[in-house]
């Protein structure tokens, strides 16, 4: 067995507004569910990014993102998204997130975030964020 860092899941349903004229799921649609697993493993992790926007003056942005898109998702399906970190640097950190209904995987993405100024400019991953993140590659 691997010792992969442990995953995160967040369950995302899809709509009408999600899908095209066929009922299958918008390519772009799923960037949007992924951020929202993004959200949601970083607010799990402890890390409020309203607190450290309001605070500290900071935010993350999406550097890159390569996505493969293997299936469709069609309207009323239940999707899991699975997150996991799988690099931090220093002004940055790498997520694979997997799309998934049923056990079949759709999309495959790997996303990298920098950590940056409200200026736009990018700066180091504070210490308690960079632990929290370390912590998502450790934990289990």
């Amino acid at each position: 067995m691997t010792n992969r860092a442990p995953e995160h899941l967040h369950l995302v349903r899809v709509y009408y507004e999600d899908t095209d004229a066929g009922g299958v799921v918008y390519y772009s649609n799923y960037l949007g569910f992924a951020e929202r697993a993004r959200a949601e493993l970083l607010r799990d992790s402890g890390i409020d990014q309203r607190t450290l926007l309001a605070k500290r003056g900071l935010m993350f942005a999406v550097r890159r993102c390569e996505a493969e898109y293997l299936k469709p998702g069609r309207l009323d399906d239940m999707l899991e998204v699975y997150s996991r970190c799988l690099e931090v640097k220093g002004a940055s950190f790498l997520l694979e997130q997997l799309v998934k209904c049923t056990g079949e995987t759709l999309v495959e993405m790997k996303v990298r975030l920098v950590c940056m100024k409200v200026d736009g400019r990018p700066t180091r991953l504070p210490e308690k964020l960079r632990k929290s993140l370390d912590g998502l590659l450790h934990a289990r």
